[in-house]
């Protein structure tokens, strides 16, 4: 089985040495690039060049540039690399312009290692993780802000998008609602086709950019 490479900015020893050790206890991943900061981790990789693929693991508190300022930079060099924040910053602002430069998940270090391990393992498939209190705060400001009082989304579609940030299947959703999963996959279907995106992620970050401008 080819192993999932792992790579890791982050200033703190303790949260490194940690989430490098567990993750590196589970057969389907392999760590790459260890780096303190992400200067350190473009020098290295410009000194030492090798092909920086899959996920890379970013704190957004960086000595030197930033994790957020760095996004662009390291996609710059590596497009097809899926950048993961994990960091202790969970505010709004923050958690958007990282999914606007370009981070394809937002995990907060308050997340057990447990899940961080589920969420490189969503990632590696394709998907995008957002843990839950980042993924409430998200969808609380989408809710409340020019989405809703322009009421593109309807209160059904908000229901429903409500749940899938939780995580929940389109079955529990169905169940939760009292209608059909069908009914469920034509709302998610609706509300794509009306954001114009592809999956949850992009309902957010490509808004929010319209929004922005």
């Amino acid at each position: 089985m080819e192993k999932v490479i792992i790579h890791i900015v982050e200033d703190n020893k303790v949260i490194r040495d940690s989430v490098s050790k567990f993750i590196s206890f589970h057969e389907e991943f392999e760590m790459g690039e260890i780096a303190i900061s992400a200067d350190a981790f473009l020098l290295k990789t410009i000194q030492h060049p090798t092909e920086i693929t899959q996920i890379l693991l970013l704190d957004i508190g960086l000595p030197g540039t930033s994790g957020i300022e760095a996004i662009p930079l390291i996609l710059d060099k590596y497009p097809d690399l899926n950048i993961v924040m994990l960091t202790t910053y969970e505010e709004e602002d923050l958690i958007l312009k990282a999914l606007c430069s370009g981070a394809c998940s937002y995990i907060s270090k308050k997340a057990t290692l447990e899940d961080i391990v589920e969420a490189l393992r969503i990632v590696a498939k394709g998907g995008s993780y957002m843990s839950p209190s980042i993924a409430r705060e998200i969808v609380n400001h989408l809710m409340g802000g020019r989405v809703s009082k322009a009421t593109i989304l309807s209160d059904r579609q908000k229901e429903i998008l409500e749940r899938l940030v939780d995580g929940k299947s389109y079955h529990t959703i169905a169940a939760e609602l009292f209608i059909s999963v069908e009914t469920v996959r034509t709302h998610v279907k609706k509300m794509y086709k009306v954001l114009h995106v592809n999956n949850k992620t992009e309902a957010i970050t490509q808004y929010m950019l319209g929004y922005i401008k």
